[in-house]
């Protein structure tokens, strides 16, 4: 019985081994991360009587290649949550934080969860890059929602209001009418200094060139705006430069969003739950995938509530002597791109107002009582999400020949 624990980093990793009673098979030593430092620390740990398990923190992205090699070397392989390592074994007022003594730390905590280790499965190639994908989509549409805010307000300076005149979505290629507009548009004056006559003609050549719907009404409400507005800089090269650079930085994240948001949507649907999935109410080409790609295969949960605890919206249990407190705070120690995208199906099913949907039907009984605003919103995604449980794993269950579960994050006790 050999527990190994191994403190990762991005280039090198410190492992430690050891046996029950606090016997030490090998002291803390590196080894770096490439084709002969794993081939090295293979054969030491197979060199090793008895059976040996292998422990590590699911820290980022430093120990999945780690995991996978050691995995696919035929050893017992798991990935913890950091929290626990963190939490264990806190019998001593020294505070020592070296890799020596996290690696040391996280053998003795494998020895003493031996029985509870699950073992390390690395994703399916599809999963794995919708996850990637995911991770990049949510960094794209922060930059786009910046970059975004940064148009309006030097907009605000050289063409003030100009973006309530259009409402047009953002198109599949990512462009977007208002942005456009902007682009050629940068200034006031570029619409005031014509006849009313001379801009519409001129606004219908420019929708008819970009491919944009043309209406006379919203001519006649951009020239009116233009003639009403007060500019704060004078139409120069310099105006010109900083808008018409704002709306291309936009125009180019909003695009790799679309392309995100596209392949997502392609890898999504060559998993088997896809069509379940697709089939919830307020889900739609955008956050079924987005769903998919942070819950993984629900097989790795054991039940829904440890699902629950992996989006990090279970209530944490606070009773103490008479104390019960009923009304408790969320973990928030999940995902949080799982709890975004829940809440982002729990404001359509707001909007939309489905009188026979059961999770709409759960969240405005949550809301008419009188309950806060993130509290009912929270009840409702946890419904749906137990919801989501039952029905793609009821449907997994009637597949044959599906691909061996990951078990790198689950339960309550994993999340990255």
């Amino acid at each position: 019985m050999n527990a190994a624990g191994i403190d990762v980093s991005s280039r090198k990793s410190t492992v430690a081994v050891l046996r029950p009673f606090g016997e030490v098979v090998k002291l803390p030593f590196d080894i770096i991360h490439s084709v002969e430092g794993f081939a090295s620390l293979v054969q030491q740990l197979k060199s090793i009587e008895g059976e040996t398990r292998i422990v590590m923190e699911h820290t980022g992205r430093y120990y999945e290649p780690v995991a996978q090699i050691l995995h696919e070397a035929g050893f017992h392989v798991s990935a913890v949550n950091p929290l626990l390592i963190k939490e264990y074994g806190g019998n001593s007022l020294r505070r020592v934080k070296t890799d020596k003594a996290d690696a040391m730390k996280i053998a003795r905590y494998a020895l003493d969860n031996w029985g509870e280790l699950r073992d390390y499965t690395p994703m399916d190639t599809i999963r794995y890059d919708l996850k990637t994908l995911n991770r990049q989509f949510h960094l794209a549409s922060k930059q786009k929602t910046a970059s975004s805010n940064n148009l309006i307000a030097l907009l605000e300076q050289s063409f003030p209001g100009i973006r309530k005149c259009f409402d047009s979505p953002v198109r599949k290629d990512g462009t977007q009418k208002w942005v456009d507009f902007v682009h050629t548009f940068w200034h006031a004056d570029c619409v005031r200094k014509e006849s009313l006559n001379a801009f519409t003609e001129r606004y219908h050549k420019w929708c008819k060139r970009h491919g944009y719907f043309f209406k006379q009404s919203n001519a006649v409400e951009v020239y009116e705006l233009a003639k009403s507005v007060i500019t704060l800089v004078p139409k120069g090269s310099v105006a010109k430069v900083l808008v018409q650079e704002a709306a291309s930085q936009l125009t180019s994240i909003s695009r790799s969003v679309e392309t995100y948001r596209s392949e997502m949507n392609r890898l999504a649907s060559m998993l088997p739950e896809y069509p379940v999935v697709m089939g919830l109410y307020g889900v739609g080409e955008s956050f079924g995938p987005q769903l998919m790609a942070e819950v993984g295969d629900v097989r790795r949960f054991e039940r829904k509530q440890a699902l629950v605890a992996f989006a990090g919206i279970d209530p944490m249990p606070n009773q103490s002597g008479e104390k019960n407190v009923r009304s408790n705070k969320s973990s928030k120690r999940g995902s949080p791109y799982l709890r975004k995208t829940l809440f982002s199906i729990m404001m359509c099913l707001l909007q939309t107002a489905p009188t026979d949907e059961p999770v709409f039907q759960f969240l405005d009984r949550k809301r008419s009582e009188g309950k806060p605003y993130y509290v009912y919103m929270t009840a409702g995604a946890n419904k749906f999400l137990r919801r989501y449980y039952a029905k793609v794993r009821d449907y997994l269950s009637t597949l044959d020949d599906l691909p061996p579960v990951d078990m790198d994050s689950t339960g309550p006790n994993h999340s990255n």
